[in-house]
């Protein structure tokens, strides 16, 4: 989603897409989904099969598992699965997890307001954008990634 925000040093607007962070923990969240057979799966193991650095990993799953989407265990058998079936993830609530609200700009969120606000036109389109968007992430489950990954790659899971 792109999120338009005014740059404080010159004014201009900027705008930013879903970050690194929120695409690598769908495709993590996807990865522990795809390699569940009830055991604990090391950060290391997704890492290599995602090419994504542990330690950026590490910062992801530390926000998924506050946000109660994995469950860890340590030692040697230790690492992460799901919490909860893949059915009960959207890619809405995932993407919230690391990424904040979704909304296209910061007067939707209620972190800005601006004189025109009552009367802006513009305000309708950006709601309208948001709106579209959420319909999307909040109606595809991370079963359903799996599902398409799988007819897509025959069951093999590098994604």
């Amino acid at each position: 989603m792109a999120r338009v925000s005014k740059n404080l040093k010159n004014g201009k607007v900027i705008i930013t897409k879903i970050s690194t962070k929120g695409r690598y923990a769908l495709r993590l969240m996807l990865d522990l989904a795809l390699h569940d057979k009830g055991e604990f799966i090391p950060l290391r193991s997704v890492s290599k099969r995602q090419l994504i650095s542990d330690k950026y990993l590490e910062q992801i799953i530390t926000q998924l598992s506050r946000g109660g989407f994995v469950i860890s265990a340590r030692g040697a058998q230790g690492g992460y699965k799901l919490a909860k079936s893949p059915e009960a993830y959207t890619v809405g609530d995932i993407l919230r997890t690391t990424e904040g609200s979704l909304a296209p700009v910061a007067c939707l969120d209620g972190e800005e307001s601006c004189v025109f606000m009552k009367d802006c036109v513009t305000l309708e389109v950006w709601t309208k954008i948001e709106e579209a968007v959420n319909n999307v992430v909040d109606n595809i489950t991370l079963a359903d990634l799996v599902k398409r990954y799988q007819q897509k790659h025959g069951g093999d899971y590098v994604i």
